[in-house]
């Protein structure tokens, strides 16, 4: 058979993982874990390519990999390839695309949730981070809407990071009440290491009124990340969906979910 593409639609519970994609030396990854469960059902090695980056503790309720592969694909492959997985990793469904598809190259949107809720609550904890102080919540809008003036994001990218630009475009960016829960909504075409958590902690000290607007467009047009508050943990953050132009073919999808 000749070489074919697919791409795997996943979700999974970050909590267990030192994040998405293989790292040196740290074998705890969702990416190893959906390694060893293809080789196990295929009986072939594969290496995947991953779409959006997640930190350690981060989840996602849909990301990707690509990967390519020559044999058959077992007609259960869903079913099966869950089966062998972790509870808190799920294929959701697995795509035939064109061998030039990439699902990091092509997507055209992420869009990431970070939850935060103020009164104790243990069935929020593992997935929200808990920040009991008096926030004014007209402040954080103000904060969230005056990040979409803005598309250089130098401030709120992690050092060490390899990247040609520092530049996203954001196309939505504000925060919701939610149930008992702050949800920060956000999409941009592109997401730089650490940016979401960055950007939340900033205006978490706003809403706190530790900084003022005018000091938050400060950070921003600073350009150093020393400014930014990236001490919100990972738990409390979701890749919640990645775009792409065009409609793939499903070859199978995860009807026990």
């Amino acid at each position: 058979m000749p070489l074919q593409r697919y791409f795997l639609e996943v979700m999974y519970k970050g909590t267990n993982y030192s994040g998405f994609q293989s790292q040196e030396n740290t074998p705890d990854t969702v990416q190893e874990e959906v390694q060893k469960a293809f080789a196990i059902l295929q009986r072939q090695p594969i290496v995947l390519t991953g779409s959006s980056r997640t930190d350690t503790h981060v989840h996602a309720v849909q990301n990707f990999f690509h990967f390519d592969f020559e044999e058959a694909i077992n007609p259960h492959f869903l079913y099966k390839i869950n089966s062998i997985l972790p509870r808190d990793i799920v294929i959701k469904n697995i795509y035939k695309v064109d061998n030039d598809a990439h699902c990091r190259f092509d997507a055209i949107t992420r869009s990431y949730h970070y939850h935060i809720y103020q009164s104790k609550n243990p069935f929020l904890e593992p997935f929200a981070f808990y920040f009991p102080y008096a926030l004014d919540f007209e402040k954080l809008q103000e904060a969230a809407t005056v990040i979409k003036e803005y598309n250089d994001f130098t401030s709120f990218s992690k050092r060490n990071t390899q990247v040609k630009t520092f530049i996203c475009n954001i196309l939505e960016s504000e925060w919701r009440k939610e149930d008992l829960q702050l949800v920060y909504h956000v999409k941009a075409n592109r997401f730089l290491r650490g940016m979401v958590r960055g950007l939340t902690g900033t205006m978490l000290q706003a809403g706190r009124g530790k900084i003022s607007i005018a000091a938050f467009r400060d950070i921003i047009e600073a350009r150093d990340c020393t400014r930014a508050d990236f001490s919100v943990p990972g738990h409390g953050l979701f890749l919640e969906g990645v775009e792409f132009p065009h409609q793939y073919t499903l070859i199978g999808a995860n009807v026990h979910q």
